[in-house]
């Protein structure tokens, strides 16, 4: 099983759009078992695999989301039936929908915005934990990780599970700027907590094939002792019309686009020979 984080401190740059669909590409172009853990509170990938009317029916029957996996004990308090202590479920008894065939998914929760959590406490080894609860009765190729796009406990949580981590990034001079603070913080969580992650890899994403922008950002990725080996040979295009598709649970194998469907297939298959 390998664990797979998409990370970036900059948001808009597709990390959610790339993580949803390198996962479906997955299961339907290598026929692997995949599970898709939605650690960033907007719950943005959840809603790319999920209807509004399913989550919500989802929640009503108070089914399992990522609130339920970082949940611990505590107490509620009554005034009329006093203070009652509040167990959470163990990591094993948490519950999974199938997306679809071979494609599971711990749904998102915009609730985990309210759940105080520092670090330190011990609930950032959550995710891991949880991996290896459930590790001896399901058989994953592979955990994709979609994180918040800041240096959260989140994103913590989400590197210290992981195997490797990936990097989607627009080419424009502002978020290229970034990989090198987004290198560091990454660096700091290794230190800190003995990680071996390792990078997976830059991908360029929303490009328009032709422009200046494009070249540049290659250009300066190129020339640069860190990141010239880590950027992926295909980069993911920029496609209003399949941004609307994907909140409709259309993907990018599915796109009437065809650059968009040679795009996550190329990904998909450089980011298994870079993880092999």
């Amino acid at each position: 099983m390998k664990v797979i984080s998409l990370i970036n401190m900059k948001g808009g740059v597709g990390k959610t759009t790339l993580a949803v669909n390198i996962a479906d590409c997955l299961t339907r172009q290598h026929g692997a078992s995949v599970l898709m853990l939605d650690v960033d509170p907007q719950f943005n990938g959840t809603q790319c695999l999920m209807t509004p009317e399913d989550y919500v029916a989802h929640r009503t029957a108070g089914k399992d989301t990522m609130l339920d996996l970082f949940d611990r004990k505590r107490v509620k308090a009554s005034t009329v039936q006093g203070s009652a202590e509040v167990k959470p479920k163990t990591l094993d008894e948490i519950e999974l929908i199938e997306a679809r065939g071979n494609f599971y998914l711990l749904p998102g929760s915009l609730d985990l915005y309210r759940l105080e959590m520092a670090p330190g406490e011990g609930r950032e080894n959550r995710i891991k934990a949880y991996l290896s609860a459930i590790s001896a009765d399901a058989d994953y190729d592979y955990v994709v990780i979609d994180t918040p796009p800041t240096p959260s406990v989140w994103m913590t949580s989400a590197l210290i599970a992981s195997d490797y981590y990936l990097i989607p990034v627009r080419p424009d001079p502002l978020s290229l700027t970034g990989l090198d603070l987004l290198k560091s913080v990454v660096e700091d969580r290794r230190e800190n907590y003995g990680l071996s992650v390792r990078c997976a890899g830059v991908v360029l994403t929303m490009t328009r094939q032709g422009t200046n922008v494009l070249s540049d950002a290659r250009a300066y990725l190129s020339g640069d002792s860190y990141w010239k080996d880590k950027v992926f040979t295909t980069d993911v295009p920029q496609r209003v019309k399949f941004a609307k598709q994907q909140l409709e649970n259309i993907f990018m194998l599915d796109s009437d686009a065809p650059d968009m469907k040679t795009a996550i297939i190329s990904v998909t298959n450089e980011l298994v020979v870079r993880t092999a």
